[in-house]
């Protein structure tokens, strides 16, 4: 055990930078993913067909593909596009793009759970459906799905391990390089597996203490 730690200590620092970049591509692409997924879900429902089917075709392919196929397509295929991207910014779009298809899911079943007098009735006092959407609408939907986004963000903190497949530095391909050097794959991966924990953790606490002051204001 006193080696296990030893070993721990000895490469930390290589660790917590590697969690550093997990975490920032979580965040980015929780932001990309939140924004492609919000406007997937109101594409739905737009009266434009068009519109509807680009959306509905969007969210189709992405969630009945795999994730890290979606991710080879992005780094390895737009190359012969002509369009190159850094490894940590296709992984972003990659994921960004993937997670999104989810949250327009969670977005639609959040909208449709708001009784469609609201919005009427917005209307009717002289807001624009953007307003009523931006002001009355999307704030009680988010307050009804954060527990289903607050799963959809842990997912995509996971997700991250994918990366490792196209040379982001993340925590799973620094563990790959500890391990090919020492041969010491399991106090390598449970290294990894505490460390996701502790971040998953730190977001579901975050999720738990929105969800509370959410309910307070309510």
């Amino acid at each position: 055990m006193a080696n296990f730690w030893n070993e721990i200590l000895l490469y930390g620092p290589g660790f917590i930078e590697a969690s550093y970049t997990v975490f920032a591509i979580t965040v980015v692409t929780i932001v990309v993913s939140w924004i492609c997924g919000l406007a997937a879900a109101l594409a739905q429902r737009s009266k434009f067909k068009a519109i509807r089917v680009v959306a509905g075709f969007y969210i189709w392919f992405v969630r009945g593909t795999p994730t890290l196929i979606q991710v080879f397509i992005i780094y390895f295929g737009l190359p012969q596009f002509g369009l190159r991207l850094s490894p940590f910014a296709a992984g972003v779009i990659a994921l960004g793009i993937n997670s999104g298809a989810y949250v327009a899911e969670i977005v639609r079943g959040g909208l449709t759970a708001i009784p469609r007098g609201q919005t009427e009735s917005a209307l009717a006092l002289g807001f624009s459906p953007a307003e009523t959407m931006r002001t009355i609408i999307l704030p009680q939907v988010f307050r009804i799905i954060l527990p289903s986004i607050t799963n959809e963000a842990i997912s995509t903190l996971k997700n991250t391990s994918l990366l490792s497949t196209i040379t982001v530095v993340e925590l799973t391909l620094y563990a790959q390089t500890l391990i090919a050097s020492t041969f010491r794959p399991f106090v390598f991966y449970i290294a990894v597996a505490v460390i996701y924990l502790v971040l998953t953790t730190i977001l579901t606490t975050l999720a738990s203490w929105l969800e509370r002051r959410y309910a307070a204001l309510g």
